[in-house]
């Protein structure tokens, strides 16, 4: 059994900088396709950023490329979100996520992927 746990979320003024981590545990595959999405209350869970096997390929939403950095380490099984130059509106509860089978591709639709986290709570302050 797959478990995803992800760390890192906390309390950061506007400006500033988090790095989430996610690692996965059990029968964990480094060829699963990775991905982050986030959800605020009272809207729908979105897309943030992906990330391919071997790194290769990543994928941004346009209200993130350009601050946020998305990376793996296979060999940690873990994945990672570095996350700059925050804003308010990027306060979320944040999800890893791991999209089957293996070799799947990026995508930014959240019913792509079949295993998820528990997520972490992001607040930014203004």
């Amino acid at each position: 059994q797959v478990q995803l746990k992800e760390y890192g979320g906390g309390t950061v003024q506007a400006g500033g900088s988090l790095r989430l981590s996610c690692e996965a545990t059990g029968r964990a595959s480094s060829s699963w396709t990775m991905a982050w999405f986030r959800q605020a209350p009272g809207k729908e869970r979105e897309f943030v950023a992906a990330i391919d096997w071997n790194a290769a390929n990543t994928d941004y939403s346009d209200s993130v490329k350009g601050r946020f950095a998305i990376s793996r380490n296979n060999a940690a099984a873990t994945m990672y979100l570095q996350m700059h130059v925050l804003k308010p509106e990027d306060t979320a509860m944040y999800y890893c996520a791991v999209r089957t089978p293996l070799g799947a591709g990026l995508s930014p639709m959240a019913a792509d992927y079949r295993l998820w986290g528990q997520g972490t709570q992001v607040t930014v302050s203004s």
